[in-house]
């Protein structure tokens, strides 16, 4: 009986020490959590206090760490002025555009690539994420002096078009990989009962895809409305410049409103960042349904 009993407690012992890594592990990976949560959200959240505090506490040394007087003059400053207000309706305009249209050429792109057999298929799928990577101020010129010519410049497209240039691989290498994942049986069902080629891509593949189709269309989007170096280089007056152009706008000869321009960053920022919260497990699902289906 004591033999047992000691063994009992030998055996105990491991266990216990198991389950304490255990615990300390999980408190380690917690507290490493909320550190790359704050450090994460830390940029936001000053900003939003800088377009809150008056003058005076914006150019305080030591900075103030909490808003000593809150104001919105800010705030008021910004929604009163009528260049931020088509700025944020140039940029709506512009990124859906942009998003529709790589959604369209890159789901056929990307169905083609999944389903058909040709030679170089890998060289292609290369050659598109290559387009992703290549630096933007390298072909600023070519194309300012091409939309020059053909009277794009200062117009919505010419930054639709360099936007959907670059946006377009992403699309397309997100929904080649969801496309490849869904069976074929079902076009082949699809064409059994009539439907074409594609009857059966619009009807059938693309509803499946959904999740796919949402997540490129989230991350086009995004990028689309982050755009500054094609906008500040195309457009010109505040008819077509985007928010990301006239932010920088809200300065004199002399001084720099950081107040307005602190706002108006939040303004920009705050709407994508509930986009997505809120759409953040459509987003998740699709960029790892390939890989957990694979």
């Amino acid at each position: 009986m004591a033999s047992a009993t000691a063994r009992e407690g030998v055996a105990a012992a491991p266990t216990g020490k198991r389950e304490r890594r255990g615990n300390l592990g999980m408190i380690l990976f917690y507290i490493f959590l909320v550190v790359f949560v704050l450090v994460s959200v830390f940029p936001l959240l000053w900003v939003f206090k800088m377009s809150i505090v008056t003058k005076s506490e914006l150019f305080a040394s030591p900075p103030t760490f909490w808003p000593q007087n809150p104001t919105g003059a800010s705030w008021s400053r910004v929604f009163s002025n009528p260049d931020f207000l088509k700025a944020l309706r140039n940029s709506v305009i512009i990124s859906g555009i942009t998003t529709v249209a790589c959604l369209f050429f890159g789901s056929i792109a990307a169905y083609s690539i999944a389903r058909l057999r040709f030679h170089f298929k890998s060289a292609v799928l290369t050659f598109i994420l290559a387009i992703a990577f290549f630096p933007q101020v390298a072909i600023i010129a070519p194309l300012f002096k091409q939309f020059s010519e053909i009277g794009l410049i200062n117009t919505y497209w010419a930054a639709i078009v360099a936007d959907t240039v670059f946006a377009l691989p992403l699309t397309v290498w997100l929904l080649v990989a969801f496309f490849r994942e869904l069976p074929k049986d079902l076009e082949e069902a699809a064409r059994v009962d009539g439907a074409t080629t594609i009857q059966a891509f619009r009807k059938v593949i693309i509803p499946l895809a959904a999740p796919g189709v949402f997540t490129a269309a989230i991350l086009t989007f995004i990028q689309a409305w982050g755009d500054y170096i094609f906008a500040n280089t195309f457009l010109f007056d505040s008819s077509t410049q985007p928010v990301t152009v006239i932010i920088p706008n809200f300065a004199g000869v002399h001084t720099i409103d950081y107040g307005a321009q602190s706002a108006a960053a939040v303004i920009v920022t705050v709407p994508l960042v509930v986009l997505v919260l809120i759409f953040q497990r459509r987003i998740v699902s699709g960029l790892t349904a390939g890989a957990v289906k694979g």
